[in-house]
């Protein structure tokens, strides 16, 4: 098949378009290269993806109205997965514009792209933001989510919804994927895991948030794309039990679906960290801070719906991924 993914240098878009290229797809990787964190690890994965004879890249911004319906009409894929996105709860409260342009206008201009060239399946990033002040563990995709508490959250809510309106009005089979805490080898240098590493190995505090009473569902990065990618061989189709007078929010009389994707633990982050200072040989300096704004206390998927639909599951633990993320830093970074 001919592949669209958006945010193809990004961290979870470059390990799915690996995965794509090497079961013998051919892939078209858009990314903008934006420094909204380093480049150059971008340009690293990119190098990457560019060495597989099946790649070919474009550097285009999501939200631009000529490019984009362009881009659509002239490569006419099978299938697009959508990554591409401004990432970050903390960001979003700095600079809410950034999102409305990359996530509600580019996530627009991809849904029509795929509406008028005939795609056959759009897989797009949503996220575990959307449960907001959720409390009720594990969270069910079944569960409403129209309380968000970052702007960032609320956009892939809204994403979630835009997609709804096409699956209904123009039979568009979308797949929606709430992502939990992905970490992993070329991880992104905002994360928690990243900046982690880099302060202990420098010596240097690490800001621990909540008092270190967090829990995360931290879902390592390979079995992460093997969700997406299992998810965009299955269109979905129209859930023939839908019932309007007790709507399933992620289900559907169109072809649509929603679904959590994490690793079906909640793990707490101080167990992260140590698990970060045994891989590192060398202890943190904790700096113990309050909740921020915008951020949720725990986090914890039911992947139950992933797991029947897709045949989701998730086989890697955190002791290993923790692992494999700082063998990966430190070759990256020379770091001994």
């Amino acid at each position: 098949m001919k592949i669209l993914v958006t945010g193809a240098a990004g961290f979870i878009g470059f390990h799915t378009a690996t995965r794509l290229l090497e079961r013998g797809d051919e892939v078209v990787g858009l990314d903008n290269l934006n420094d909204y964190y380093d480049p150059s690890l971008k340009r690293a994965r990119l190098a990457r993806l560019e060495s597989h004879s099946g790649f070919r890249f474009v550097q285009m911004n999501l939200e631009d109205r000529v490019a984009m319906p362009g881009l659509f009409a002239a490569e006419k894929f099978n299938r697009v997965v959508h990554l591409g996105a401004q990432a970050g709860v903390r960001y979003s409260i700095e600079n809410p514009l950034a999102y409305v342009d990359s996530n509600l206008v580019g996530t627009t201009l991809v849904l029509e792209g795929c509406r008028h060239s005939g795609v056959e399946h759009l897989v797009y990033a949503s996220t575990s933001s959307v449960y907001g002040s959720h409390t009720t563990m594990p969270f069910s995709p079944h569960s409403n989510v129209d309380h968000p508490l970052s702007f960032y959250a609320a956009t892939k809510k809204a994403n979630e919804l835009m997609a709804h309106t096409y699956s209904t009005l123009f039979g568009l089979p979308t797949t929606g994927l709430r992502f939990f805490t992905v970490y992993g080898p070329w991880g992104r240098p905002d994360m928690a895991l990243f900046i982690f590493a880099r302060n202990i190995l420098a010596g240097k505090p690490i800001d621990v948030f909540n008092h270190g009473h967090h829990r995360r569902d931290f879902t390592y990065v390979d079995d992460i794309v093997s969700g997406v990618v299992g998810a965009l061989d299955r269109p979905p189709v129209a859930n023939p039990a839908w019932d309007a007078a007790n709507p399933d929010p992620c289900t559907s009389s169109a072809p649509y679906r929603v679904y959590n994707i994490g690793n079906h633990q909640s793990v707490e982050l101080m167990r992260y960290i140590e698990l970060l200072e045994t891989s590192l040989g060398r202890k943190a300096i904790k700096n113990m801070l309050p909740l921020q704004i915008g951020d949720v206390p725990a986090t914890w998927a039911d992947i139950d719906d992933l797991s029947r639909d897709v045949g989701y599951a998730p086989t890697t633990p955190v002791e290993v991924g923790v692992d494999r993320f700082v063998r990966w830093y430190l070759e990256y970074y020379h770091r001994t």
